[in-house]
């Protein structure tokens, strides 16, 4: 006979709690009983009872849960049971962090994550085989375009398995702060209409509302060359710069321009010329929107760095040659300054077409989404990968959802503001992925690659890779814990399944592109695990907070652009200018967009700070508290730097990162 001590906590959430009726039984190696308990979950809470058990049940191995309903089914979110037994220090943990429903009883396995087995005898490895086999029928795949990585299958958002929804209060701020955004939006159109719209300046009429500091900077300095070359390396999309070994093939230098070859070579031959190419946007068809065409460029910029390491323009070539324009013309800013600008204004909305649908849409939402899918259909809650990476997956797939139905389908949002919208984001999509590469989204390779390494100025650059080695020592500590040789590593089936259904099912046949089919060795692995944490945190961090200071002043970052590219210099004028930036309903719905899915969530997690106690092995928390550790020291180095920098860079700051992707 021994006495059982369990506590069960109830989630926090808005309606966690439920009025119904709980039986839970306790399973151990020698025997199972019921407990006679007269649970009331309540939200936020945690019940204690105490139990005289006359057989021993020896070890604990599960508990299980039935919650009944009587007219309607009032669901219950169990965060986790701990069980102490009657062995002195004897305690049993059962993570839940579910939603329990009516009438099916709900498994869970004592918390030591666990390597699958060969024993078909074993309690755990009928139970994860049982586990994975459910897993499969809800979370299925879906095609939402041909030649894009694959989805959850989800029409919308009430089509997505409970435990990957929104919590509420996380669904009521998303809900509202669209709203209070479309209301938002009708005011300023509103208080436009007897307003002017042929000057930069009337632009202010909008740029009212939640803005943050360095908006007002970007507002005040957005024409500068300085302010230009800067977002290259530290605004909202610093991965397209990268250094000059060699002039591109695609520069077109016509006779008459001897000196600029002089200077672009002196640059080159000092390793202090750089380029950012958007060719990948050439073709791409441009929207029409309410009947108004728009237009799409290429462009190219050359920069060089000076010796106080600020980034400035030297060239613009707008469009690529082509048979049309074989020597296509160069922008300087030499040339008149409405020229200058326009040629600028260009790039910028290059950028925010590559920047939303490549690097932030793609390289990391949709990324996220294959890793999130993958995982819950390949590894069970007992597998260690399963418990790192679970923490990193939270409503990422609802998020996801969410842009599908109202983002990027027909008719959504990116059809009435981009130019790349009315089909052309799906053709860009499909290119960005075909030119997806493993080591594109690994800042050590990325870096080294775009010849960033020890760039000065680079901040985004320095933060990655400091944020990549601290997140690399987190996973390496997890994974040697459960993974003692580079056997074990090639002989868990799970795992090995987990990673073919990433690369060649997700991915849609992503190994001729550098990601693997099978892990090989515990390095690989690590590597491997480190590159989707990063991507769900640090990466999409860096993509997503710099919309709310960058994009919110229009002109800096235009969404669409209403007339071609100018082929002459002299004529541009303030109406040329103007008559190309966005109207007031694009920049309106901009600036509403932007910030709703840019600014700081209520309900925010983190880095490296989840709530949630997947691992019950002292030896994986103590893991995590080290990874903490080094999250807050690199915090400290990251704030004492930005208080001497008139720009200071935050978006990789740990206690900003999110710590998956929710918004």
């Amino acid at each position: 006979m021994g006495r059982y001590r369990i506590r069960v906590a109830t989630g926090a959430a808005l309606f966690s709690g439920s009025h119904d009726r709980v039986q839970l039984w306790l399973v151990g190696a020698r025997g199972e009983t019921e407990l006679e308990l007269q649970l009331l979950p309540a939200r936020g809470q945690e019940e204690e009872f105490e139990h005289d058990i006359p057989e021993d049940l020896g070890p604990l191995q599960f508990v299980k849960l039935r919650k009944h309903h009587s007219l309607v089914d009032n669901a219950w979110f169990c965060d986790h049971i701990t069980v102490q037994g009657p062995v002195a220090f004897q305690e049993a943990t059962f993570p839940c962090y579910r939603w329990v429903r009516a009438d099916s009883v709900l498994c869970l396995p004592e918390g030591t994550a666990r390597l699958a087995g060969n024993n078909a005898l074993d309690v755990f490895q009928k139970h994860r085989e049982k586990e994975l086999k459910e897993r499969r029928q809800i979370y299925c795949w879906a095609t939402w375009k041909e030649g894009l990585p694959l989805t959850i299958a989800a029409g919308c958002e009430d089509d997505l398995p409970a435990n990957m929804r929104f919590h509420e209060e996380k669904r009521l701020d998303f809900e509202w702060t669209l709203k209070a955004g479309a209301l938002k939006m009708v005011l300023k159109r509103v208080y436009t209409l007897l307003s002017s719209w042929n000057r930069f300046e009337d632009f202010d009429h909008i740029f009212w509302g939640q803005k943050s500091t360095l908006a007002e900077k970007v507002r005040q300095r957005w024409q500068d060359d300085e302010l230009f070359g800067y977002q290259f390396l530290n605004g909202t999309n610093p991965m397209l710069l990268r250094r000059c070994t060699s002039l591109p093939s695609r520069l077109v230098l016509p006779s008459g321009m001897e000196e600029l070859r002089t200077q672009l070579e002196k640059e080159l031959q000092n390793s202090s010329l750089f380029e950012a190419d958007f060719i990948l946007l050439d073709g791409i068809p441009a929207n029409v929107i309410r009947g108004e065409k728009q237009y799409l460029a290429a462009p190219l910029v050359m920069l060089k760095m000076d010796t106080s390491g600020k980034l400035l323009p030297m060239v613009i070539q707008i469009q690529p040659p082509s048979p049309s324009s074989p020597t296509p013309p160069l922008f300087l800013p030499s040339d008149p300054p409405l020229a200058w600008l326009l040629a600028k204004s260009w790039v910028r909305n290059s950028d925010f077409q590559l920047h939303q649908l490549q690097y932030h849409l793609l390289n990391t939402h949709l990324l996220a989404e294959v890793i999130a899918v993958a995982t819950m259909r390949c590894l069970p809650g007992l597998h260690p990968v399963f418990k790192l990476l679970i923490p990193h997956i939270r409503y990422t797939m609802e998020i996801n959802t969410w842009a599908r139905t109202q983002l990027i389908p027909d008719g959504g949002i990116i059809d009435k503001a981009a130019s790349t919208g009315g089909g052309g984001h799906v053709h860009l999509l499909r290119r960005a992925l075909a030119q997806l590469t493993y080591c594109s989204l690994c800042p050590p390779n990325n870096l080294a690659d775009r010849g960033l390494l020890g760039t000065p100025g680079a901040l985004y650059a320095c933060d990655a890779l400091r944020l990549w080695e601290i997140t690399a020592r987190y996973v390496e500590g997890i994974i040697h814990l459960f993974y003692r040789g580079d056997d074990v590593v090639r002989g868990d089936p799970e795992l090995q399944a987990w990673c073919r259904e990433i690369t060649e099912v997700g991915l849609c046949q992503a190994q001729n592109r550098g990601f693997p089919i099978s892990f090989q060795s515990q390095n690989q692995l690590c590597h491997f695990l480190t590159m989707c944490v990063f991507t769900c945190t640090a990466q999409h961090g860096a993509m997503n907070q710099g919309q709310l200071d960058w994009y919110a002043w229009v002109p800096n970052a235009p969404c669409t652009m209403r007339m071609p590219p100018p082929t002459t210099k002299e004529d541009v004028t303030m109406a040329t200018v103007m008559g190309s930036l966005p109207d007031v309903r694009q920049a309106c719905l901009q600036m509403v967009i932007t910030w709703h899915l840019g600014r700081r969530q209520p309900d925010m997690v983190p880095l490296g700070h989840h709530k949630e106690k997947y691992f019950s092995d002292p030896k994986a928390k103590s893991v995590l508290n080290q990874f903490q550790t080094d999250l807050e020291n690199l915090e400290r180095e990251i704030t004492a730097r930005n208080e001497q920098l008139d720009l200071p860079y935050e978006y990789l700051k740990p206690s900003l990162i999110e710590n998956s992707i929710t918004i």
